[in-house]
């Protein structure tokens, strides 16, 4: 089964570095989710262990997690990594029209 969010190359390679360099334990994976607002929700990562009510993906050998009464917020995501003058860090963008 494919993941609800995508995560394009450049983060995948961010996300491993990271797991790489923090020495994130085995057994967990990247924690994909939402968090609530005044105006709506905003995006979340993070490492995390697998819970109870979690969907799991392999996303190129990354193990992700969503909640799965956080999935409707996060279909058609796509986790893309920014690099520019002004900052740099980890984005959620609409994934493309095919």
């Amino acid at each position: 089964m494919n993941a609800p969010v995508q995560i394009t190359e450049k983060a995948q390679k961010e996300i491993k570095d990271i797991i790489d360099n923090k020495k994130i334990p085995k057994g967990y994976g990247l924690r994909v989710g939402v968090k609530g607002g005044g105006c709506g929700v905003s995006f979340i990562l993070g490492f995390d262990k697998e819970k109870e009510n979690d969907q799991s993906y392999d996303v190129d050998g990354i193990p992700v997690y969503i909640q799965k009464r956080e999935m409707m917020f996060l279909i058609g995501k796509e986790v893309d990594f920014y690099e520019g003058a002004d900052a740099r860090g980890f984005v959620f963008v609409d994934q493309p029209k095919e």
